[in-house]
């Protein structure tokens, strides 16, 4: 059965891109030397962020988004086994155009 998890209100829920396996020069890098990305794709979003006046400002990234993030920022959780972040908006430091 399939977990489904949906971030509230400013949240973001994040899959990490994959690193490369190789460098440019084609030396293979091992696991304990690789650092954890800080790019990924954004797989779900919250309804958008509380106001102090109470309105709910709608979040500026949305599903299927490439975005950068802080390389400690968020919450590493498993859904399905596969790894996923939990951050927030104001945790993501831009959007990756095409």
């Amino acid at each position: 059965m399939a977990t489904s998890i949906r971030p509230l209100q400013d949240r973001l829920i994040i899959k990490r891109v994959k690193e490369e396996e190789k460098t440019k020069g084609g030396i293979i890098i091992p696991d304990s030397a690789k650092e954890k990305p800080i790019e990924g794709e954004v797989v779900a979003v919250g309804n958008g962020k509380i106001l102090e006046d109470g309105t709910v400002r709608k979040l500026d990234v949305n599903v299927g988004d490439r975005v950068l993030f802080g390389k400690y920022a968020g919450t590493e959780v498993k859904v399905d086994g596969e790894d996923r972040v939990i951050l927030r908006e104001d945790d993501v430091l831009g959007i990756l155009e095409k």
